[in-house]
């Protein structure tokens, strides 16, 4: 009698069900790191819009008309407008809010995949203030905290 080798069918059942287990605990995980991976490169974007307003300052004497079509607010003229600043998946938009002769504010607005995450924003002195809870109120500036990590 010739012996057969191979697996069988409740094998097999028990191995998919312990693989869709440890995929139900992984992909959560996996996509909280990959939003936050997108806010950093928003993170990122932001600063280097900072660091264009400024080139701006110092060409001009004013943080005004920086945005598109020479006006004060709206998507920058002089940075890109959407993070992150290469590939093809884009995640924010970024927006110059406020600017005046010696201040500005800018905001990086979640859409797509990222939508509830929440804006991101930065003033002209360096303070930073995230929509964690995506409701419209921003943290406290003073915390200087773009991090869930920050509290």
């Amino acid at each position: 009698m010739k012996k057969q080798f191979g697996f069988t069918l409740i094998e097999l059942m028990i191995v998919v069900v312990i693989v869709g287990i440890l995929a139900a605990i992984a992909w959560p995980s996996y996509q909280n790191q990959v939003r936050s991976s997108n806010r950093a490169d928003a993170q990122g974007a932001l600063l280097g819009l900072a660091q264009a307003m400024e080139r701006h300052f110092t060409q001009n004497g004013s943080y005004e008309e920086a945005a598109t079509g020479g006006s004060d607010t709206g998507a920058p003229d002089i940075f890109p407008t959407e993070s992150p600043l290469d590939g093809s998946n884009k995640t924010y938009d970024l927006r110059i809010t406020a600017a005046d002769e010696t201040s500005y504010t800018l905001e990086a607005q979640p859409k797509g995949s990222q939508a509830d995450d929440g804006d991101l924003q930065l003033g002209s002195s360096g303070e930073k203030a995230w929509d964690r809870d995506n409701d419209g109120t921003f943290d406290d500036p003073g915390d200087m905290c773009w991090n869930t990590a920050c509290n």
